[in-house]
């Protein structure tokens, strides 16, 4: 018997993609370069900051072979800027512009969390990768409290804005998601599905209503007709 499984990703597997992600490391000693499937890395020397793939830039820093480079977007002075214009828009803050040279990876998995990132804009996977830094790397993170507490800030204020938007649904419109990250549309799209499939079915029994005090309307006007050609045979 095969199992069902909800639509969509489930956060496990939005983090998963997202260690995808590159990041700068600074190496602590000298590695060799791998042949990755996507492709072959650098060899690390130190102390040059080298961009790699989130999961091995992990796996490094437990190991204690290299730290990791916070991106610029994970500070509090850029984390504050954009919880300002968070609350102060009823628009989602914009993402980082796609780069203009070819890159070998595609979106969403973008250098958009390497030292070189834009610093006053969220990428798709903001959440989820800066969760796995603060877990693994706070020692990398400079106020690594401060940073906790406006990442959390912003996640209230993005999720609530995000409510308040499913509320065009009603009117028959369509919900404005730009800017809007995979951990937020993972977690929002039990919420929406609900939403939706509870104005389908208030539609429905809105229709059946209409139908039936449409039939009624319709018998009664009938049944009057046949009432007065009687009295008039009579």
């Amino acid at each position: 018997m095969a199992l069902t499984l909800p639509p969509g990703l489930t956060p496990p597997e939005v983090a998963f993609l997202c260690e995808m992600e590159l990041v700068t490391v600074i190496p602590r000693q000298r590695l060799e370069g791998l042949q990755l499937l996507g492709g072959p890395t650098v060899p690390l020397i130190p102390p040059h900051r080298t961009p790699l793939p989130l999961w091995l830039a992990l796996l490094l820093k437990r190991q204690n072979r290299a730290n990791i480079f916070p991106p610029p977007w994970l500070s509090p002075s850029s984390l504050d800027a954009i919880l300002q214009l968070e609350t102060s828009s009823p628009e989602f803050s914009d993402t980082p512009p796609l780069p203009r040279s070819t890159t070998p990876v595609s979106p969403p998995f973008l250098p958009s969390a390497t030292a070189d990132a834009p610093p006053d804009a969220l990428p798709y996977h903001w959440l989820e990768l800066s969760t796995l830094l603060l877990e693994a790397a706070s020692d990398d993170i400079p106020s690594a409290d401060h940073v906790r507490r406006l990442l959390r800030d912003l996640r209230e204020v993005r999720m609530a804005k995000l409510r308040a938007g499913v509320e065009v649904l009603e009117g028959g419109r369509e919900v404005k998601m730009n800017g809007v990250g995979a951990m937020e549309v993972s977690e929002g799209r039990a919420f929406i599905g609900g939403v939706v499939d509870g104005l389908r079915k208030l539609g429905a029994g809105r229709e059946i209503s209409r139908r039936e005090r449409e039939g009624e309307e319709g018998g009664l006007g009938t049944g009057g007709e046949g009432d007065n050609e009687d009295d008039m045979e009579y």
